[in-house]
């Protein structure tokens, strides 16, 4: 903005300030700004590389401006007045605001297409998303990625609020306000102790559960919903002593001998090479996530790309399910003459 200021003269011949007189100027603020910070005008001075008058004839014309003092002068010390701290608090914001965008220009610069952000509900966060990321960097090297694991409510409220690019959540996240796709629908596997009982048995049904020392998912969970609804139809009743919002959190209570749980065969990833167990639940229980997007904007070229990554990771994790392969173990099924009695699936 120009320093030029323009009056006006009345036929009294009294010079009559203009707006343009009293308009704030990004110069005094940053003057002010660094006397706030450093604390005397000689720091404030060094700081900018400017003369100590310089300083003091900014701050004079910004407390003219702005028509009420911004430091009191004691002792040749300029202490902030009330006013002044009021004042700072609202200038030291905007010069956050300020330092962002420096920020972000410096990370355009950097790695030239700029960021992508991403958050994921924790059954995902630990296996799948780590995969995807690392394709998307192939193709990507210099894009900068933030991620970050949540709850499924918490996803979706980074989201719709536009501070991530997607999001991974379970179904019973709130799709209101907010673009969404099926991800995966991945069919439930038991996971237990090693040398639990039910570990010789190649299925595991409702019956196997009944009175059994059982780690559930939280009760707002929909998935949990769907296999009560099975339970109590074949008569079983687990005993539940844990309860958990975390499908990872189940298999390292089972794998600790807490009890055995009904999760997704692709969380287990991880544990079965510490001794965790895993095999088929029947019937068919399912556990359905959705990909998330920010309300009414564009896909950019960069998103696009790591949901290709994410849904070549989700159909890599499909062709390679745990529970497949330990079911054969335990029925001795060594060739594959006899099908699997269940896999994973995505759609």
């Amino acid at each position: 903005m120009s320093s030029l200021h323009l009056r006006t003269v009345s036929s009294l011949g009294r010079v009559h300030e203009t707006e343009e007189d009293r308009a704030l100027h990004h110069r005094q603020l940053e003057v002010f700004n660094a006397v706030m910070v450093s604390g005397s005008a000689s720091r404030a001075a060094e700081l900018l590389q400017v003369t100590q008058p310089a300083v003091s004839r900014a701050i004079a014309d910004l407390e003219e401006a702005l028509s009420f003092p911004l430091f009191n002068r004691i002792r040749g010390r300029l202490v902030p007045t009330p006013e002044g701290q009021l004042f700072y608090a609202d200038v030291r914001t905007s010069f956050v605001g300020l330092d962002r965008l420096r920020m972000s220009a410096a990370r355009i610069r950097d790695f030239g297409a700029g960021s992508i952000r991403i958050a994921s509900l924790a059954a995902y966060g630990n296996t799948l998303v780590p995969r995807a990321i690392r394709t998307f960097r192939d193709k990507h090297p210099e894009i900068a990625i933030t991620f970050q694991i949540a709850s499924s409510a918490q996803v979706r409220e980074l989201v719709v609020n536009g501070n991530f690019s997607l999001g991974l959540a379970a179904d019973e996240v709130d799709l209101s306000g907010v673009e969404h796709r099926v991800f995966s629908t991945g069919r439930a596997s038991c996971v237990m102790p090693p040398g639990h009982p039910l570990a010789t048995k190649a299925v595991i049904r409702p019956a196997d559960l009944d009175g059994v020392p059982f780690v559930a998912l939280a009760p707002e969970d929909r998935a949990r919903a769907r296999m009560n609804a099975v339970l109590d139809a074949a008569g079983a009743r687990p005993n539940v002593v844990v309860e958990t919002p975390f499908a990872a959190t189940v298999c390292a209570l089972a794998l600790a001998g807490v009890g055995v749980g009904l999760t997704q065969a692709v969380t287990a990833e991880g544990f079965l090479e510490r001794g965790l167990e895993i095999r088929p639940f029947e019937p068919e229980v399912y556990f359905k996530t959705y990909l998330l997007f920010p309300p009414d904007t564009q896909r950019s070229i960069l998103v696009k790309d790591l949901v290709a990554a994410l849904l070549a990771a989700r159909d890599r994790g499909t062709a390679d399910n745990p529970a497949r392969h330990r079911s054969r173990a335990a029925s001795g099924d060594k060739g594959g003459s006899q099908r699997p009695a269940t896999s994973t699936r995505t759609r």
